[in-house]
């Protein structure tokens, strides 16, 4: 009963589900892949298809995963830490690739701004609470249908790196932990990982 609950669920709520909140971040993460996606016609990534290039590390990011399939672990989403609200998808058979930023300032609401303080300071009221959870709603909403106003998208052409690689694990000799062959370093004659050589990974 409860996988046939699942089935039944929407795109976006599943969105929710794997993202654990429905806030405007994922929003924007979500409605930026489905336009991404439709400016390719493509569909979801099974494998590596589609690679994602991501510049930022906020809610949107979970949305995007779950849009393109582009992860981490298969080794197709990249994060440059730009601190920009911008996604970008490429179609690996051919480099094509759509750039979607958000336009600077489409989203600030002043009211909504107002509303969220009242809700969320030690003094509000149920009343207050309720008024920002239908404004909550209605903000999502907006940016789930939002359009060009809001979006920035433009097609261009990424050259795209090569596919995931499997490499061999090596055993670090200081800590005991293993540590794939790139990531490894030689100290003192003997292999060590980053943390251990005083790297920090970042």
């Amino acid at each position: 009963m409860v996988n046939n609950m699942c089935d039944k669920k929407t795109l976006w709520e599943k969105t929710v589900d794997f993202h654990g909140h429905a806030c405007p971040g994922l929003a924007m993460g979500f409605r930026a892949a489905e336009l991404a996606l439709d400016a390719l016609g493509c569909d979801r990534s099974v494998d590596e298809e589609l690679v994602a290039v991501v510049e930022n590390n906020a809610c949107g990011v979970d949305a995007l995963q779950m849009l393109t399939g582009c992860t981490f672990g298969k080794g197709n989403l990249f994060f440059r830490d730009l601190g920009k609200t911008v996604y970008t998808i490429v179609r690996r058979k051919d480099n094509n690739a759509v750039r979607v930023a958000v336009r600077y300032g489409s989203t600030f609401d002043p009211d909504f701004k107002a509303i969220k303080e009242r809700a969320t300071s030690v003094s509000a009221s149920q009343q207050d609470k309720a008024h920002y959870q239908e404004a909550l709603k209605k903000r999502i909403n907006s940016i789930l249908s939002a359009g060009p106003e809001v979006f920035d998208i433009k097609k261009t052409v990424l050259e795209v790196p090569e596919t995931a690689s499997i490499y061999q694990t090596l055993q670090c000799s200081e800590c005991g932990e293993g540590v794939m062959e790139p990531r490894a370093r030689i100290k003192n004659g003997r292999v060590v990982c980053m943390p251990c050589e005083g790297e920090s990974g970042r």
